[in-house]
């Protein structure tokens, strides 16, 4: 066993693709027809199911045309996730970055489980409240440099970020990407019911919190357990070999707040997004390299140097997108829609309700976007409800607690496969830090949905 060694991702995404291929090949075709609804969204029509007679088999040669389109459609978060590294690049040749974690550590050292609370709990409220995701992907490194230094290790770093989010958007209480889509399409008022998800909000958190912790205090005490072992930190900074925070660093790091403030205002006020946020850094990188006297021409080749550094990362996104796009190539999407929410009507509310969480989860490898997600099956599981007993508001609950929590798991998600590609993490060992705690939180939802049944959720 010792000498078996773990596939890198990019090979474990390939055989995906082969798997999802062979998928196309032996589920039928099929289709719902498509309507518009009052607020101009194409969504699916319960009960117009059907499959195509003709079905066209892709060729073998599409898993690999399939990746230069999945690379294209996937482009603007590529190129954001490139544009970040070289701006931190930049950002980190002037060792303000260094300096910066350094004083952190002097601070909270000796308290990291108050650092990395507070952390996680403003990443899951602002991606409840406005729907961030991508937009973390800047803190990524920032978070392993701060955890390595602290003797804790990369996985406990993006374990705070990814659970942070994922946990956010399940419980989603306003979330105008996911909750507001899904309750317009099931005919539901926008941020209805917004009471009970608020009261789930804490005992979510503390689960989650609870299991990144737990694994970071185990390899505290003992650092041969970490999941990373073997595999060399991309970055580390010593506890005592830091640069000084002097006014020069401290104006970088001024510049570089403000640049993300106006990230979180842009986004809450302006509807910015990829574009935007990438043309955001762009300037950022240019400030900086002004400021702290880099010059033009160093500042360019650091930028570049950190764009290149990230070249993997950049892959593995477009072949997480490629997994999805051969899904819709081939034509089954519907077909597994379909067959997945037609035994929820011969159960009783309860079970239809966590038989909802499940689809929904399943759904959410094939359709990774919370928002396409709710086109597809939200038309379907709202009148579903209805015929069972379950209530709309449930309905989206369910839907909510598939999307966001999958989202930290499947390996179909563009933002997941570049986080982990940031930091340096394997999908296979992340995989095995994550995955018990989905089991955990899928009982906590399990729990939490039959007590809305119950209690007449509407």
């Amino acid at each position: 066993m010792k000498n078996i060694s773990m596939p890198h991702t990019l090979v474990l995404m390939f055989g995906l693709m082969v798997v999802s291929l062979i998928v196309t090949w032996l589920v039928p075709s099929g289709s719902f027809e498509t309507t518009v609804n009052d607020h101009g969204q194409e969504v699916v029509v319960p009960g117009t199911f059907s499959q195509i007679p003709d079905k066209e088999y892709l060729s073998p040669f599409s898993l690999f045309t399939v990746i230069p389109r999945a690379l294209g459609d996937a482009q603007a978060i590529i190129f954001f996730v490139l544009i970040i590294g070289g701006a931190i690049k930049v950002i980190r040749e002037t060792g303000a970055i260094d300096a910066f974690l350094g004083s952190l550590i002097k601070r909270y050292g000796r308290r990291p489980n108050m650092l990395l609370f507070s952390m996680m709990f403003t990443f899951a409220m602002v991606s409840a409240t406005i729907g961030v995701a991508e937009e973390y992907i800047p803190f990524a490194l920032i978070l392993v440099s701060l955890c390595v230094a602290m003797r804790l290790d990369a996985i406990t770093a993006i374990g705070t970020l990814v659970v942070g989010y994922g946990v956010g958007y399940g419980i989603a209480f306003m979330n105008p990407f996911t909750l507001v889509i899904a309750q317009n399409i099931a005919g539901l008022q926008p941020l209805s019911g917004y009471e009970y998800r608020l009261a789930i909000t804490i005992p979510f958190i503390l689960v989650g919190f609870h299991h990144v912790w737990s694994y970071a205090r185990k390899i505290q005490k003992d650092p041969s357990k970490s999941l990373m072992k073997g595999i060399e930190p991309k970055e580390y900074i010593s506890l005592t070999d830091h640069p000084p925070l002097n006014r020069r660093r401290k104006l970088i790091l001024l510049i570089s707040g403000a640049a993300l403030l106006g990230l979180i205002v842009g986004i809450a006020t302006a509807g910015w997004y990829l574009v935007e946020l990438s043309a955001l850094f762009v300037g950022l990188a240019l400030v900086v390299g002004i400021v702290s006297g880099l010059g033009a021409n160093k500042t360019a080749i650091v930028f570049g140097e950190g764009a290149a550094e990230l070249t993997t990362t950049a892959l593995l996104i477009g072949f997480a997108r490629s997994i999805a796009l051969l899904m819709e190539d081939g034509m089954v999407l519907h077909t597994v829609v379909d067959a997945a929410a037609a035994p929820l009507s011969a159960f009783g509310p309860e079970f239809a309700a966590v038989g909802m969480l499940f689809i929904q989860s399943i759904l959410n490898f094939f359709i990774p976007s919370g928002s396409g997600q709710a086109f597809v099956a939200m038309p379907l599981m709202a009148p579903i409800g209805d015929i069972v007993g379950v209530s709309r508001q449930i309905s989206v609950l369910a839907f909510q607690f598939g999307d966001g929590l999958m989202n930290m798991i499947v390996p179909t998600s563009p933002v997941l496969m570049g986080i982990l590609g940031l930091a340096g993490i394997p999908y296979t060992r992340w995989f095995r830090f994550i995955a018990p705690l989905l089991v955990k939180l899928f009982v906590l939802c399990s729990i939490v949905l039959v007590i809305a049944v119950w209690i007449g959720y509407e």
